[in-house]
């Protein structure tokens, strides 16, 4: 009896848990018709149907859901092969991946110069946007890999820790006087924040859950007027105006020309993992993860800020 190849069932894992065929082959570099030539292939080897192509789409058998898990464990044993064998080889081909505003903002365009000094093969398309819909888009296929807030608390996905950025309260200098100093005790943030609109962003930001911690901390609530912004460089340019008071980066606040807010407890550290498809075990993943892992900085000013200004 022949053997299935690895190849084959790599296209059939992909077609089954993308959204569709052409997903599917779009990650694999292959076209539709390679990709179902292998799936047929498979079946052929199996003698058994593992897609109903009766309806609009196609959909997984008995048999193409009982071997899924299998399909699943040899793909994650070539994967865990590929990555102890790893060499420096160069990468070509396409690769769309996910990152928060705050990682484009920062370490993003070291990430893509890194890459093309590496891999100047490689195409890279890079996503921008909420961790949500980011790790979503990857579950289905869309994105080779995703840089995102938190590990992921779906099987499909696996989450590694890359990184952290931290981050400290801001304020403009005229909002708090001339004569005070550079930091501002935790005391006052509190009065601050009671006088002048907190400036963050939305609830599904995953910085949320540290601004509840600390505002539940000092006994504050939810009962700030708030400015809600889903851009970091918008929230930056408020504080600069002295819209109200919010948090930055620790890296952004000396060179926005802002004063540091001195805060008891401090903000905690928000934790980035590198995610990716459960059972993708192509060589591109630990590549871009170690590249990943090697320019990863929160602290980064970012370039689009220019230089600060003083208060009108």
């Amino acid at each position: 009896m022949a053997t299935p190849s690895v190849k084959q069932l790599e296209a059939f894992w992909w077609a089954a848990t993308c959204s569709n065929f052409s997903t599917a082959a779009e990650r694999l570099h292959l076209s539709v018709s390679s990709l179902s030539k292998r799936i047929s292939e498979l079946e052929g080897v199996l003698g058994q149907a593992l897609f109903d192509r009766s309806g609009h789409k196609a959909v997984l058998t008995e048999a193409g859901r009982r071997l899924l898990p299998a399909a699943l464990g040899v793909l994650n044993a070539v994967a865990d092969l590929g990555r102890s064998l790893a060499e420096a080889g160069s990468l070509s081909g396409h690769c769309r991946f996910g990152v928060g505003d705050l990682s484009a903002l920062t370490w993003l365009p070291a990430l893509v110069a890194a890459t093309r000094r590496q891999h100047p093969g490689l195409t890279l398309e890079a996503c921008v946007d909420v961790g949500g819909v980011l790790e979503h888009r990857l579950a289905e296929g869309e994105l080779d890999f995703a840089v995102i807030a938190g590990r992921s608390s779906r099987s499909a996905l696996v989450s590694q820790s890359v990184g952290a950025a931290r981050f400290a309260w801001a304020v403009a200098p005229h909002l708090v006087g001339a004569q005070e100093s550079s930091v501002v005790a935790s005391a006052s943030v509190a009065g601050l924040l009671q006088r002048h609109p907190l400036i963050t962003l939305p609830p599904q930001a995953g910085t949320t859950r540290l601004l509840d911690d600390w505002l539940l901390a000092q006994g504050l609530g939810d009962r700030q007027e708030r400015i809600l912004c889903n851009s970091w460089a918008a929230v930056a340019g408020m504080l600069r105006e002295g819209v109200g008071v919010g948090f930055l980066p620790e890296g952004w606040i000396e060179g926005l020309g802002l004063l540091r807010l001195q805060a008891q407890p401090e903000l905690a550290a928000l934790q980035y993992a590198f995610q990716w498809r459960r059972g993708d075990a192509r060589s591109l993943v630990p590549a871009m993860q170690g590249l990943v892992s090697a320019v990863i900085d929160f602290s980064l000013l970012p370039c689009i800020a220019g230089q600060a200004r003083p208060p009108a």
